[in-house]
C-alpha cells in the first residue's frame, strides 16, 4: 500500500474532485519512498522495557491478525510487494547481488577509532547489560564502546560486529560496528562525566570507576583489552521505534509498523541468526537532514544477544523455542511434574570459546520465536515470509563465511561452527517458507514471453514442476476487472490484445490454485513491463 502525494493545505482537497479509482498509476512499481515531510518537531523518548514485556505479553497492542482472525496484507510495499528504499529500508544483496568485499564491509568500515591517540570518555554507558562507555577519538568522532563478560570473552562482541553486516546485507540501516583491542593508558577520562551508583544516584566519574570496569572484562592472550566499538549513528537520536502502531510526532509514519513487511519479514532474519532481543530498545531513530528537510531515519542497534549470545553470557536454551512466558509449555511442565523434557532441552551445544547457545539441529524456522509476543512477527503472513526467505536463501556458503569471519573469533572451530549452523539454518528457512507459497519470483519480459526463477528448484529443494498452468486476462486497470483472452494458456505473452498503456493478468499455478501467483503487465510501446505480482497461500 502507498501513496506518493500529500495535500499542503485542507481546503485544496474539498476543490479536487476525487481520483477515479485505479490499481496501478503511471509511477508504479515504486521504487522511492515518497519525498519526507519536515519533523524536525519530533521528540526525543524512552520506551520502558519493563513496559514493552508487559504489554506485549499480557496485552493487544496493535491491530494483531492472530486476535482478528482476518488477514491484513503488508504494506508499506510497492506493486511487486518490494519495500521501498527510504527512511525505514534499503534494497540490497537479494536485489544487486554484493560482493564479498561487500559483504564484509557492511555498512562501512572507514570509521573505525584511531590509535594515533588517545580515546576521550565522554559518557558512561547506563543501558543495556554489558559494561561500557562512550568515547571520542583524536579525530572527534564517537563511539559506544561495549565488553565482552568476563567468563565469556567473545560471546557479545563477535555477533555485534559479524550480525550488523548481515542485516546490512539484508538492507536494514544499522551502525558501523568494529572490534577494537588497547591499553588501559589509552584511555583519557573527560571533564564532568557523570554515572550512576549503586543508588541510582549521579556523581562524577573516576579514573578508579575505569579500572574497575576494566577488572571486570577479559583481555586478550596479548594483553590488551578487546571490545565492540559502535560508530555514532548520524544525526540525532529522538528514541526507539515500537513494533505496533505509528509515531505521532513524525508525519511521516503513517503505516502501521505491525503491518510492515520489512518489520514482519524482520522475525524471518532473526530466527536466521538468533536474534531473540529483537525489541523495541534494540532499535533507535535518529534525526538526519537530507536537502534541506529533517526526517526520521529508523534503524537497528545492539547485535550482541545474537547467535546465541545473551550479551552477559550465552543464551537460555529455550531461546527461539518458547517465550519467556508462556502459559501453554509450562502448564505441561506442572502437569507432569517437570518429567516432560520438551524437544528442545535435547540441543547440543559445542564448547568452544565465543559461541553461545546457537545451533541448527533442534531450529525450527517456521516456530521460531522472539523473547516475547512481538505484533509485527505474530502478523507475519506467508508471502511475509516468503519475502524474507528468498533474501535468506540469496548468501551462499562462501558469503556466509566470509561474513562470520569479522567477528574475529580467536579459536577457528569457533568460527566454524557459527558458519556451519548459519549455512543450516538458511536452508532450514528456504524449505519451510517457500513451500508456503509457489516460489516464483525475478519476473521478466523476455524475447515475448514471461520468464521467473522458480527459487526451490533453483536451491535443489526439489524438482521442477512437471507443468506450469497459466491463464491470461485483459485487465481493466480502472474498474479492476479481468476479462479472460481465449486460447492463452502458455508463458507465451499475448501482448496484442492490448494497446498501449493497457495491462495484461497472469495468473499461474503448478497444481494448487491456492498458491497461484498473478503477475500484471503494463504495455508501453512495443515493450510489456512487469507492474504487479500478488501471491495466493
Amino acid at each position: 500500500m502507498h501513496r506518493r502525494f500529500y495535500l499542503a493545505l485542507p481546503l485544496v482537497a474539498l476543490l479536487i474532485a476525487p481520483l477515479p479509482a485505479r490499481k496501478f498509476h503511471s509511477d508504479d512499481p515504486l521504487q522511492q519512498e515518497p519525498k519526507p515531510r519536515d519533523a524536525s518537531k519530533a521528540i526525543k523518548r524512552k520506551i520502558s522495557d519493563y513496559y514493552d514485556f508487559a504489554i506485549q505479553t499480557f496485552g493487544s497492542p496493535g491491530e494483531q491478525i492472530p486476535k482478528l482472525k482476518k488477514n491484513i496484507p503488508a504494506q508499506g510495499a510497492n506493486t511487486l510487494g518490494e519495500p521501498m528504499d527510504g527512511a525505514w529500508y534499503q534494497k540490497r544483496h537479494y536485489y544487486k547481488p554484493m560482493s564479498i568485499e561487500e559483504l564484509v564491509r557492511g555498512p562501512g568500515n572507514t570509521n573505525a577509532p584511531s590509535t594515533a591517540g588517545s580515546w576521550t570518555v565522554v559518557k558512561a554507558k547506563s543501558e543495556g547489560v554489558t559494561p561500557g562507555f562512550e568515547f571520542v577519538d583524536v579525530n572527534n568522532r564517537r563511539y559506544v564502546l561495549k565488553f565482552d563478560p568476563l567468563n565469556w570473552p567473545e560471546i557479545a562482541t563477535a555477533p555485534d560486529v559479524l550480525v550488523s553486516k548481515f542485516f546490512h546485507a539484508l538492507g536494514y540501516h544499522v551502525p558501523e560496528n568494529y572490534i577494537v583491542e588497547f591499553v588501559p593508558e589509552q584511555l583519557e577520562l573527560g571533564a564532568d562525566v557523570e554515572l550512576m551508583d549503586s543508588r541510582g544516584r549521579a556523581r562524577r566519574m573516576r579514573n578508579r570507576d575505569l579500572i574497575h570496569l576494566l577488572n571486570n572484562v577479559p583481555k586478550n592472550a596479548n594483553g590488551k583489552y578487546r571490545g565492540g566499538a559502535s560508530f555514532y549513528l548520524a544525526g540525532k537520536p529522538v528514541g526507539p521505534y515500537k513494533y505496533f502502531g505509528t509515531r505521532r510526532d513524525d508525519p511521516n509514519d503513517y503505516i502501521r509498523h505491525e503491518h510492515r513487511r520489512e518489520l514482519r519479514g524482520l522475525s524471518v532474519f532473526c530466527a536466521w541468526l538468533g536474534h531473540d532481543d529483537s525489541r523495541s530498545i534494540n532499535s533507535q531513530d535518529m534525526m538526519v537532514t537530507e536537502d534541506g528537510v529533517s526526517y526520521l531515519k529508523h534503524h537497528l542497534i545492539d547485535f550482541g544477544s545474537t547467535l546465541g549470545s545473551a550479551s552477559n553470557g550465552p543464551n537460555t536454551p529455550r531461546s527461539g523455542f518458547e517465550y519467556v512466558f508462556e502459559k501453554g509449555p509450562a502448564i505441561k511442565q506442572f502437569l507432569t511434574l517437570g518429567l516432560l523434557v520438551p524437544d528442545w532441552a535435547r540441543a547440543k551445544y559445542p564448547d568452544y570459546k565465543g559461541v553461545g547457545r546457537f545451533e541448527s539441529e533442534k531450529f525450527n524456522a517456521a516456530e521460531w520465536v522472539a523473547e516475547y509476543p512481538n505484533p509485527a512477527f505474530t502478523n507475519r503472513l506467508p508471502d511475509d515470509a516468503f519475502w524474507a526467505a528468498k533474501q535468506v536463501m540469496a548468501f551462499n556458503d562462501e558469503q556466509i563465511r566470509a561474513i562470520v569471519k569479522t567477528g574475529q573469533f580467536s579459536d577457528p572451530r569457533a568460527e566454524k561452527w557459527i558458519a556451519d549452523c548459519l549455512i543450516q539454518r538458511r536452508d532450514k528457512i528456504g524449505r519451510a517458507f517457500f513451500a508456503k507459497v509457489l516460489p516464483l519470483d525475478r519476473f521478466a519480459v523476455r524475447d515475448g514471453r514471461l520468464t521467473f526463477d522458480h527459487l526451490a528448484v533453483q536451491h535443489k529443494f526439489g524438482p521442477a514442476p512437471a507443468e506450469y498452468r497459466t491463464s491470461w486476462f485483459v485487465f481493466d486497470n480502472e474498474a479492476e476487472k479481468k476479462t479472460p483472452i481465449s486460447g492463452a494458456s502458455s508463458l507465451t505473452v499475448p501482448a496484442s490484445s492490448v494497446g498501449d498503456g493497457g495491462y495484461l493478468a497472469v495468473e499461474i499455478h503448478a497444481g494448487d490454485p491456492k498458491l497461484a501467483v498473478t503477475v500484471y503487465l503494463r504495455k508501453r510501446g512495443p515493450q510489456m513491463e512487469v507492474v504487479g505480482i500478488e501471491r495466493g497461500y
